[in-house]
């Protein structure tokens, strides 16, 4: 006789077939050595994010400990000369920083995806307005032009500066997304899809975007990668509020107070390295994401998996 399925095997089965259903996509992430490294530390990071108050010791902007410590056990990153624990300001600034470069990063791609694919699509004298749209935002400098509108705000938060990054960094991608739009746009089947009686605003959601979503998906990395740069290099400059808090504002302090002359290495190397390997994680696991989008390199991935065997046996 077949053993009776019991209501809790059914539940730990339907909880088993969850959990596969949630993981399957991360899989190409631990395929290779490259995006399992990215993907380690990015995760790392974004639990220091999203944890950060229960992660920090003390209070970021405590100055109620002696100043100048070099890392200690209590004070893992040591103190900055005001007596702050500049581990627990590590901690916060992950946050604001990480938030920052990803919100604008995502916004940017947003709009250069609205201009790309329209202007794409569209073609003739919208496609010429956009375009025009687009160089004209290319050409401009960008440190430039964010040096003088942070200069008009007076001391922006760092969400602020991410809007600013974001509505002054879109046109690289949005040129790309035209150039890809273009070419799938004499597809066989966008002409099938406007035979049936698709509108050209579903046209574009349902049929171009999904085939672009490699590019979407790099832009984005690499948009919160130059969020990220363009963030820190604003507040290193003192283009920030300095009573904010992010990895920018900690370099901004330790170069003020001449932490690299006074050899006070625990304050300027914790920020520098925080962004150095968040920059690597996005890249590394750009990889990834290639292989989820691109069949080609799963056809490659396969074949040289065959290979392998083929030799082993």
């Amino acid at each position: 006789m077949k053993a009776e399925i019991t209501p809790t095997s059914q539940i730990n089965t339907k909880q088993q077939n969850y959990l596969l259903m949630v993981l399957r996509p991360l899989k190409p992430f631990f395929s290779n050595g490259k995006s399992a490294t990215g993907f380690i530390i990015f995760l790392i990071f974004l639990i220091i994010a999203i944890f950060a108050p229960l992660i920090a010791p003390y209070s970021p902007s405590a100055a109620i400990y002696d100043p100048n410590l070099p890392p200690t056990a209590d004070h893992w990153f040591g103190t900055t000369n005001t007596g702050q624990d500049i581990y627990s300001q590590f901690i916060f600034s992950a946050r604001n920083t990480m938030v920052v470069g990803f919100g604008a990063g995502i916004l940017s791609t947003i709009i250069g995806l609205i201009f790309g694919v329209i202007a794409g699509y569209r073609g003739g004298l919208t496609d010429a307005i956009l375009s025009f749209i687009m160089n004209l935002f290319l050409v401009m400098p960008g440190l430039a032009l964010l040096i003088v509108i942070e200069a008009y705000l007076k001391a922006s938060t760092p969400f602020v500066n991410g809007l600013i990054i974001a509505f002054t960094g879109w046109a690289w991608g949005a040129r790309v997304f035209r150039s890809q739009t273009m070419t799938l746009a004499r597809r066989d089947f966008i002409s099938a899809a406007k035979m049936s009686g698709k509108s050209s605003l579903r046209i574009m959601i349902t049929e171009i975007c999904p085939n672009m979503m490699s590019l979407i998906a790099g832009n984005i990395m690499f948009a919160t990668l130059g969020a990220i740069l363009a963030e820190a290099g604003l507040a290193f400059l003192g283009l920030e509020d300095i009573n904010s808090t992010s990895w920018g504002i900690m370099l901004y302090w330790a170069s003020s107070n001449a932490a690299l002359l006074r050899g006070a290495w625990w304050w300027f190397v914790p920020p520098g390295v925080g962004i150095a390997l968040v920059g690597l994680s996005l890249v590394l696991m750009n990889f990834a994401i290639d292989q989820i989008t691109n069949p080609r390199l799963k056809t490659q991935k396969r074949r040289k998996n065959r290979g392998r065997k083929a030799a082993r046996a």
